[in-house]
């Protein structure tokens, strides 16, 4: 969690606590007022896509990254959406390919399935390269991310990935959420 969400965290959770320590005693002696049950909307499936959807045909080699992410995501205990979401997040960093260094066409050592850096600790260049190492560090972050199974995709994958692009990712949902829909059982 970065530095300025973690504090929003801990403003909102302080006045919480101090709202409950000084409201407390004084609502324990209030006499009720027709004290009704309030219904709470719970969300118990994943957002609906946003935005403008965008797909690609796969190829041999794309479609067993897909399949290599999703056995990655079991593997880990994970359920389907964070296949989804990784899914997502390697078409927008990859298209599903497993790029090497692209020398002049990249400013970074970004590598693999996701993007991910050496320089940023994401792992040599031979484990950013393995398919279920790198699809393992993305889920690991992932699993960091507080609330991440009922955000906006987009959002999940940003604060794992920290892109210059932070909306690109939700183009690509629908054709992840078809892909594991194809591929998880198989």
């Amino acid at each position: 969690m970065n530095t300025i969400m973690r504090k929003s965290v801990l403003s909102v959770a302080g006045l919480a606590f101090a709202g409950g320590v000084f409201a407390g005693p004084i609502a324990a002696h209030a006499n009720p007022v027709d004290a009704k049950p309030v219904a709470v909307a719970v969300q118990s499936a994943a957002p609906k896509p946003q935005g403008e959807q965008s797909r690609i045909a796969l190829n041999d080699e794309q479609t067993a990254n897909v399949k290599a992410i999703i056995a990655a995501t079991k593997k880990a205990g994970l359920p389907e959406r964070a296949a989804v979401i990784s899914i997502a997040t390697s078409l927008q960093e990859s298209k599903l390919e497993n790029l090497g260094h692209l020398g002049d066409r990249n400013d970074h050592d970004s590598l693999g399935l996701f993007q991910q850096r050496p320089s940023s600790g994401w792992g040599t260049p031979e484990q950013i390269t393995n398919p279920e190492y790198s699809t393992t560090a993305f889920l690991k972050g992932l699993k960091q991310v507080d609330g991440w199974q009922n955000m906006p995709l987009t959002d999940a994958a940003q604060t794992v990935q920290v892109s210059a692009y932070p909306d690109a990712y939700a183009q690509w949902e629908q054709q992840a959420t078809d892909l594991v829909a194809q591929h998880w059982n198989s």
